[in-house]
């Protein structure tokens, strides 16, 4: 059950367990923050949505950038995870560039919507929001370079401008997908960004 759903689930004024309580507020504070943006959005809102007190929602997170970072770690990592596990998922290296591609795809998918809070945040100006949005950029395409240097003969610099090239294409067409209104299925469209994706990976040289 994600964090979301658990809010939509939880009887108004429970107690609940430090980390259940932790994981209902990241939930609440998610819906808030997609729907209004992180200037619109009030802790008032997120305590209600979560159906708490202010007071309790301060003893969790000190401030609302804190409630928002924790928030956007969480999807950080479910990102970079998504693609290490897709990438560990086959040494058919084809197969690794549609489970790559596919991976990015079902992440903005996701009914939450919160590849929004990494990828279209308004609070980017904030140094610490700008080093996450860009680390995950970053520890995804380290987690493609790897791959692309282990099997090919390509200096790591040119290695990772690849992998760089690579995930930037995933996000973008499966964002631009989404706000199409997603006219083609996710399993065409992804393979079909694989598609297009191999075809120019492919033709760098392999090891021996």
């Amino acid at each position: 059950m994600t964090a979301v759903e658990q809010t939509e689930a939880r009887p108004r004024g429970t107690r609940l367990p430090r980390r259940a309580r932790r994981n209902q507020l990241l939930g609440a504070a998610q819906e808030v923050f997609v729907a209004q943006g992180y200037h619109a959005a009030a802790m008032d809102d997120i305590a209600e949505r979560a159906g708490v007190s202010k007071p309790v929602l301060y003893q969790h997170f000190p401030g609302k950038l804190d409630l928002y970072l924790a928030l956007l770690d969480q999807h950080c990592e479910a990102l970079v995870e998504s693609v290490r596990a897709a990438l560990a998922s086959t040494t058919d290296n084809k197969q690794r560039v549609a489970a790559t591609m596919d991976a990015y795809f079902r992440y903005v998918e996701n009914e939450g919507g919160a590849f929004r809070l990494v990828f279209e945040s308004d609070l980017t100006n904030e140094p610490a929001v700008r080093d996450r949005v860009d680390k995950v950029s970053l520890d995804c395409a380290q987690a493609v370079s790897a791959v692309i240097s282990e099997d090919t003969d390509l200096p790591e610099d040119e290695a990772m401008l690849l992998a760089v090239g690579l995930c930037g294409m995933a996000q973008i067409t499966a964002r631009y997908w989404l706000g199409d209104g997603q006219r083609i299925p996710r399993d065409a469209a992804a393979k079909l960004i694989s598609s297009l994706s191999w075809r120019g990976i492919a033709g760098f040289p392999m090891h021996g």
